[in-house]
């Protein structure tokens, strides 16, 4: 009996599973491709905003390191 609710319990939560994952999938294929366009400067703020934030984690992992040692 119990082994027969487990088994009913598993397929229900596969189908669901399955679904979310094909609705992902079909949101990710809409939005793919971006429908707006960015001037050079956004491009560049971006550029810089990305940069800025690997030096941020590389001073964190610095710290770390240092203080691990």
């Amino acid at each position: 009996m119990g082994e027969l609710f487990i088994g009913v319990i598993a397929r229900r939560i596969g189908r669901f599973a399955g679904a979310t994952a094909a609705q992902i999938s079909a949101i990710n294929k809409k939005y793919a491709t971006p429908h707006i366009k960015t001037t050079p400067a956004v491009r560049a703020s971006l550029l810089f905003l990305r940069l800025y934030l690997l030096a941020l984690v590389g001073l964190l992992v610095y710290k770390f390191v240092t203080l691990v040692r």
